[in-house]
């Protein structure tokens, strides 16, 4: 598909290894999936190498989506910029107080060092009570010699934290009106802006983050927008954020906190989607990559939100974001025996660069690719991204030298070793979100996608004792199919902290009606096409004396300017919601409302899945490429290869089986059967009859 043409819409997912790509062409249907190397050190030189070899010309695209992972790599890596803040008088050590948690929960030692070192945190005069009076006006004149001796100390962004601005903003608002007087750029942030919500770790650090970042964001999205405008790209550039949704670029450059985990999160849109249009509401989705395994839940066709994550020990950011598990278990994790004896898979990954040692650039390490390869289960001359062929030699010398010697173990078995414990560390991962939050595994699909996913997927099914799995047509490209796929969505968040007898009925309706307000007003100013909008309203409560809320929604389509929110609808949805969590009442106890969320969503137009599959017409006889050797068991098998793309719906295979694309490899394991549904997705089953 060269010169593309008309409502051209293109997905971008940068990875750790590979950067991906899917382009459809909303007038004619078309569609294209690409996967090339990223690029650390510029992932903008992969993002428009992708986009080249799926559309030949950037000229014909008129929106992209991007997923990231720049903010999530600075947090990780503390590759931020340097940032100061600029609090009340006495909190100078909330980032480092935290809430007295500590890195080894049983251990008596280990060390936290703050995103900002102690002599970036300077105090000025002021100070909100709770209740949103003003006892100390802030001294303005003080936060402009603060903000200097921050910009002297070499700091680039400044970060603005109160004490309570969330029941007052207006000390902050005139610091940061002061502080943008001296202040040389645009890297300025309070925190009644980012998060105006109870609890001031949680606000202080989710702004001193936003800080921290917006430099680096800033730069790659400025870096981004100059090199699509010198290949003529005249399009629309949105982002996607944690929480499943997508914002315009100038969003993104205030609130860059909110593009943190975008990448899996994009993953899990998609494939809640997909799974629901399959007819499998409950999935469990699995993210395999060069790098990471990301695990997320989805239960009735809907993401778990979370309030609030933490990136590494002690970066905690309060904003909605999509509930993903993550660990080092990728194709690129590199494998080795510890101190102990003990075989270890990741956390540590080789990447792009030098990548697996199969890839022949340098790396000597075994990665989880590099077993796969051994065994047979990944075809050496049909890589991905566009490769060279695969060194099968240089892969079993890695394997052999740092796991099979160390274990006086053969090659074979050193391999196949590697696959296990990546398998089992796995399939923890999925307990975790699972077996141990209540739920039974035999009531959900497994979904692998990421260029590796696809590889394990028979032994996630078996290990965990999941109902089936549901493999996606492109499951290499399934993140950037769900930027293609994500709505437009902003969340708010305000303070009420009120007892229910206390509650001005006319004042909580007038904010509900604000903030939908300010989110419809950013939607039409995206200039995105919208197929409906949406307000949601929900509120955080509780029963006083209690510490932890309870989320409670109101019905979908409330609309506080057509029906007044009042005190009896509150306790109404207070208690449904209270006993379905908990099964019961506390009869006679207060309620009290903590907090007021709204979610302003602009609904995409329905993608329709079943273009996906419309050239797929082979036979099983007609797909079939071949055989090769594959070890599993402790022996080899003769396994059937299949063109996995050009199979139609309702073809069935039995294991053990390979099914070939350009984005991925599927392995079907012995003992198991897939077959073909309509929308071109594959279904694993336990059993030869399915």
């Amino acid at each position: 598909m060269t010169g593309v043409e008309g409502a051209v819409v293109v997905g971008v997912d940068v990875g750790g290894t590979f950067t991906d790509i899917f382009l459809f062409d909303e007038a004619s249907g078309r569609y294209r999936v690409a996967k090339v190397p990223s690029t650390p050190a510029d992932q903008a030189e992969g993002f428009i190498a992708g986009l080249t070899l799926a559309a030949g010309s950037v000229s014909g695209i008129g929106t992209v989506v991007h997923g990231t992972t720049v903010a999530t790599n600075a947090l990780l890596e503390r590759k931020g910029a340097k940032t100061g803040v600029i609090t009340t008088a006495g909190f100078r050590d909330v980032l480092e107080m935290r809430r007295r948690d500590r890195p080894r929960t049983w251990g008596l030692w280990g060390q936290f060092r703050p995103i900002v070192e102690r002599a970036l945190r300077l105090e000025v005069p002021e100070r909100t009570l709770a209740d949103g009076t003003i006892e100390c006006p802030v001294d303005e004149a003080a936060v402009q010699e603060a903000a200097r001796a921050l910009l002297d100390g070499g700091a680039e962004a400044l970060s603005i934290f109160f004490v309570n601005a969330y029941a007052n903003d207006r000390n902050e608002r005139l610091a940061y009106d002061a502080a943008r007087e001296v202040w040389p750029n645009a890297f300025v942030n309070f925190s009644s802006q980012i998060v105006p919500e109870i609890r001031e770790f949680e606000r202080a650090s989710t702004t001193a983050l936003n800080g921290y970042v917006q430099p680096v964001i800033a730069r790659y999205l400025t870096g981004l927008e100059r090199k699509l405008a010198e290949q003529a790209f005249a399009g629309q550039i949105l982002i996607v954020q944690s929480n499943g949704g997508v914002m315009a670029l100038d969003t993104a450059r205030r609130f860059p906190i909110r593009t943190a985990l975008s990448g899996p999160a994009a993953g899990v849109i998609a494939g809640a989607y997909i799974a629901t249009e399959a007819g499998y509401p409950n999935i469990i989705t699995c993210d395999m990559g060069g790098t990471s395994f990301d695990v997320s839940l989805v239960i009735d066709g809907a993401s778990t939100l979370h309030l609030q994550t933490e990136v590494d020990f002690g970066l905690v950011i309060r904003t909605p974001m999509i509930e993903i598990a993550t660990i080092g278990a990728g194709g690129g994790s590199i494998a080795g025996v510890d101190r102990g004896g003990i075989l270890q898979i990741g956390p540590d990954s080789a990447g792009s660069d030098p990548g697996p040692a199969c890839y022949g650039l340098g790396n000597m390490r075994p990665t989880v690719t590099d077993a796969n390869l051994i065994l047979g289960r990944i075809n050496p001359d049909r890589p991905l991204g566009g490769r060279a062929a695969l060194d099968v030699e240089a892969a079993k010398t890695a394997v052999q030298t740092h796991v099979g010697d160390p274990l006086g173990l053969d090659v074979m078995a050193a391999a196949e070793a590697v696959i296990a414990v990546a398998n089992a560390r796995m399939a923890g991962a999925i307990r975790l979100v699972s077996i141990e939050r209540g739920h039974d595994p035999r009531d959900f699909a497994v979904m692998p996608f990421g260029g590796a996913g696809a590889l394990h997927v028979g032994a996630l099914v078996r290990e965990v004792g999941l109902a089936r799995a549901l493999i996606p047509r492109f499951p290499g490209v399934t993140s950037a199919l769900g930027c293609v796929i994500a709505d437009m969505r902003h969340d708010f968040v305000q303070t009420i902290n009120r007892g229910l007898d206390d509650l001005d009925e006319a004042e909580l309706n007038a904010t509900m009606g604000d903030q939908a307000r300010r989110g419809l007003e950013l939607l039409s100013r995206s200039g995105v096409a919208f197929a409906a909008r949406q307000v949601q309203f929900e509120f955080d409560m509780l029963y006083v004396g209690q510490t932890h809320t309870v989320a409670v929604p109101l019905e979908a389509g409330f609309d506080p300017n057509d029906i007044p929110l009042g005190r009896d609808d509150l306790v109404t949805a207070f208690e449904a919601a209270y006993r379905r969590a908990y099964g019961r009442l506390l009869k006679g106890i207060g309620m009290r409302v903590l907090n007021l969320r709204v979610a302003v969503i602009g609904r995409r137009p329905r993608f329709d899945l079943s273009a996906l599959a419309d050239a797929a017409t082979a036979s099983p006889a007609e797909a079939h490429l071949g055989s090769r050797p594959v070890w599993a068991g402790g022996q080899w098998h003769d396994c059937a290869i299949y063109d996995r793309l050009s199979l139609r719906p309702g073809s069935r295979l039995a294991g053990p089986a390979l099914l070939e694309q350009d984005d991925t490899t599927i392995y079907v394991d012995p003992g198991m059967t897939a077959e073909v549904d309509r929308l071109g997705n594959l279904l694993v089953m336990e059993g030869e009859e399915g």
